[in-house]
């Protein structure tokens, strides 16, 4: 499988772009063990066009995660354009545009999902990205904004007609949500009715090394992008490459293996955001990190009692797997260093065929 001249090989595994999971720190961990492609978190054209600071930090991307792609969201054409060459001037592998968020802050102004419901400015999105690029573009979506509406074989036809290079579906709706099953019968019918030329890959489910070999079996996709399957559980990449080439699943990681990649995970996230946010911030994975253990939920309180990366370390360093109650440090005072303000760098801007003016401080928009 290839995309632009990125060659995959067979039957690659992706990194879905997730809001407050898919940033550097984590993306580092799954390209460790063995996805082949990475995205970010999906970033506002109308934040980076106005400077936001959150939606310039999400532009951070790093050598040793290569291949990775930029994916943008907004449904405002011309904040979508401008946008477009900001990231492109960052150098990404890819720039994927988020056709397929459901959340209603973002479907609510024809970005995500919500452009579904529009597939005229759904051309226009495509058009203006691809004005702005010099690299791949490729898009990610879902079959529709509900049954009465799916449209994919037609949408998948027409993106690529208009240049996208490859295609990313999650088998699902807009009004499903994350809800039922994901219908992967849709994902066979695109791959063989919908796109012609370009690569194809499936997304929705693929929550285990049997369901991503079982996706690429049933439906044909060239690749498998998985999501909720990976959180707090970078290892599903190699396990599942381990069972499509023996029939057989690697057994989970010891105790001490899982408490070692978090602690990398929490160090990283402090060296990226911060001592206090990245700290903050990683309160968030210790949930997918510890599901399914005994007293899980009793180590997650103690995690999130720590200010400091210190005081979690020393908490994941006393945590024994079946204990009952998990040892907290002595509280520290965290440090006072504030998180950093972004802006785009100057090196960036000087790249930007047009003038910077419509980077004034501004309230950033949703899409």
């Amino acid at each position: 499988m290839q995309i632009g001249s990125i060659d995959f090989g067979e039957r690659p595994l992706f990194l879905a772009p997730m809001e407050d999971v898919s940033d550097p720190p984590f993306r580092l961990l799954c390209k460790r063990y063995g996805a082949d492609m990475l995205y970010t978190e999906f970033i506002s054209s109308g934040g980076l066009i106005y400077d936001a600071d959150d939606s310039v930090q999400k532009l951070d991307i790093y050598d040793e995660e290569r291949p990775v792609g930029i994916q943008i969201f907004g449904g405002n054409v011309e904040q979508v354009r401008q946008a477009t060459r900001i990231v492109d001037a960052i150098e990404p592998d890819l720039i994927d545009i988020n056709f397929g968020c459901p959340v209603k802050k973002v479907v609510r102004k024809d970005a995500g999902a919500g452009i579904l419901r529009n597939l005229p400015k759904m051309e226009r999105i495509v058009e203006a990205v691809m004005e702005g690029a010099t690299r791949p573009v490729t898009v990610k979506t879902r079959l529709g904004w509900n049954d009465d509406s799916i449209q994919i074989l037609e949408v998948a036809r027409m993106l690529e007609d208009k240049g996208i290079q490859a295609l990313a579906v999650h088998a699902r709706t807009r009004s499903q949500m994350y809800k039922g099953e994901a219908r992967w019968e849709w994902l066979r019918r695109i791959k063989e009715e919908g796109v012609r030329d370009i690569p194809f890959i499936g997304n929705g489910d693929a929550l285990t090394p049997e369901k991503v070999k079982a996706m690429f079996d049933e439906t044909g996709v060239d690749a498998v992008m998985i999501g909720r399957g990976a959180i707090g559980n970078p290892w599903i990449f190699e396990h599942a490459k381990t069972y499509m080439a023996t029939g057989e699943v690697p057994p989970p990681p010891t105790w001490p293996e899982r408490l070692a990649v978090v602690a990398e995970h929490l160090t990283l996230k402090c060296e990226w955001l911060g001592e206090r946010t990245g700290v903050l911030e990683m309160r968030r994975q210790y949930g997918g990190y510890f599901k399914g253990f005994r007293n899980a939920s009793n180590l997650r309180a103690a995690l999130m009692e720590e200010t400091t990366k210190d005081g979690v370390l020393e908490v994941l360093l006393n945590a024994k797997e079946n204990a009952d109650e998990f040892q907290m440090s002595v509280p520290a005072t965290p440090s006072k260093k504030p998180k950093a303000t972004r802006s785009i760098p100057a090196a960036v801007k000087a790249k930007l065929p047009t003038p910077s003016a419509q980077k004034q401080r501004a309230p950033a928009t949703v899409g």
